[in-house]
C-alpha cells in the first residue's frame, strides 16, 4: 500500500510536530541515551534553518517541535555561515554548492534523518548491536502559531506527566520546560516565539513564566490515573499534575486569571496532518492538496475541548511524500 503524504509546506516558515518512535521493544533509550539525542538536537539545530520550539525525549520516542524556514528566506551568507559553524571554518562552499546546501538545510526530512540516523548509528555502536532502531518513518503535522502550538506545547511537555515519571514537567531535563529551568535555556536552543501576542510579553523570561502557568493549568485540566496500553502491557499512567501542586503553584509563583480548561485529545496532536483555527487548516490544504490522490473536499475535524481549533488528517490513500 502506498505510503500516506506528509504534508509540508515550502512557500512559507512552518511549524512543525515530529514523533518518532523505536522499532525495539520496552524502554530502550536510557538517560544517557536521551542526554546524546539532545545534545544531537541542539547540534544540528547549528547547522539547519530552525528554531527548536519544544522536545520531549521518553523511553521508546521522542516529539519535536520546530519551525523551519523556506529556502528563499536563507542568504548565501546564511548558508555558508552555518555550514562552517557546523563542519569547521576551512570548509567552504560557493556557487551551485551553496543551492544544494540550502535546500537540504530548510528541510524538515533531512533534519530529521539526520538526528535519527546520528542517533542508530550512536545507539548501535554503544550497545554493540545492528539493524535499524527507529520504527519506520517520522511522523509530522503541521500546527498554527499561536494558541494552538501554545496547547501542542503544553501536550508535549506534560508527556513525562502523564508517563508517572514525575510529577512536575520542569522536574524532568529531557522536555523543553525542564531544559527552560533546569538550564536558563543554555546556548539558546528553544525560541520562545510562540505567536502568542495577546499575553503582552517580550522578554524571555517573562513568557516562559507565562507558558509555565498555562502548562500547569492545562495539565489540572487532564485525566487522571487512566490505564493505557504500551507496547501490548497494561501501565497505570497520570494524565494531569496532582491538583496539590497546583494549588501549590498558583499561590506561590503566579496570580491565576480565570484560563478555559480543556481534555486535550492526543490523538489530534499526534496524528493530524494540519491543525488550527479553521482558516488556518484550509489555506494550508489548499497548498498541499496536490498530495492527495483524492480530490473529494475535505471536512476539518473540530478539536474536542480547545475551541477554536481544527485538524484534518492525512489518507491513507495519499501517494508523494518527502523523502
Amino acid at each position: 500500500m502506498p505510503r500516506i503524504a506528509r504534508f509540508t509546506r515550502d512557500s512559507k516558515s512552518t511549524v512543525y510536530h515530529v514523533v518518532s518512535r523505536t522499532a525495539l521493544q520496552g524502554l530502550p533509550i536510557r538517560d544517557v541515551d536521551k542526554d546524546y539525542l539532545l545534545s544531537l538536537i541542539k547540534r544540528l539545530s547549528i547547522l539547519y534553518c530552525v528554531d527548536v520550539l519544544g522536545f520531549a525525549i521518553l523511553g521508546n520516542h521522542f516529539h519535536l517541535v520546530a519551525r523551519m524556514y523556506p529556502e528563499d528566506t536563507v542568504s548565501d551568507q546564511e548558508v555558508i555561515k552555518r555550514y562552517q559553524k557546523f563542519y569547521g571554518n576551512e570548509k567552504f562552499i560557493g556557487g551551485e554548492q551553496v543551492e544544494e546546501v540550502r535546500k537540504r538545510l530548510c528541510s524538515l526530512a533531512a533534519y530529521v534523518k539526520d538526528i535519527k540516523q546520528g542517533f542508530t548509528f550512536y545507539y548501535n555502536k554503544k550497545y554493540r548491536r545492528q539493524g535499524f532502531f527507529w520504527g519506520g518513518r517520522f511522523k509530522s503535522l503541521i500546527v498554527e502559531d499561536g494558541p494552538t502550538l501554545v496547547n501542542l506545547l503544553a501536550y508535549v511537555d506534560l508527556n513525562p506527566i502523564r508517563a508517572g515519571i514525575v510529577k512536575r514537567p520542569e522536574e524532568y531535563k529531557w522536555c523543553s520546560l525542564g531544559y527552560h529551568v533546569q538550564t536558563g535555556n543554555k546556548d539558546d536552543l528553544l525560541c520562545v516565539d510562540f505567536g502568542m501576542k495577546e499575553w503582552n510579553e517580550f522578554a524571555s523570561g517573562d513568557i516562559v513564566r507565562k507558558y509555565r502557568e498555562f502548562v500547569y493549568e492545562t495539565g489540572a485540566a487532564g485525566d487522571r490515573d487512566q490505564t493505557s496500553d504500551v507496547r501490548g502491557q497494561q501501565e497505570k499512567t497520570q494524565r494531569g499534575i496532582d491538583p496539590k501542586i497546583v494549588k501549590k503553584e498558583r499561590r506561590r509563583k503566579y496570580k491565576v486569571s480565570r484560563v478555559d480548561r480543556f481534555r486535550y485529545r492526543c490523538r489530534y496532536f499526534s496524528d493530524s496532518g494540519i491543525i488550527g483555527s479553521k482558516a488556518f487548516v484550509g489555506e494550508v490544504f489548499d497548498q498541499v492538496k496536490h498530495l492527495l490522490t483524492s480530490k473529494d473536499e475535505r471536512k476539518f475535524t473540530p478539536v474536542g475541548g480547545v475551541e477554536g481549533v481544527y485538524s484534518m488528517k492525512r489518507l491513507d490513500s495519499s501517494i508523494n511524500y518527502a523523502k
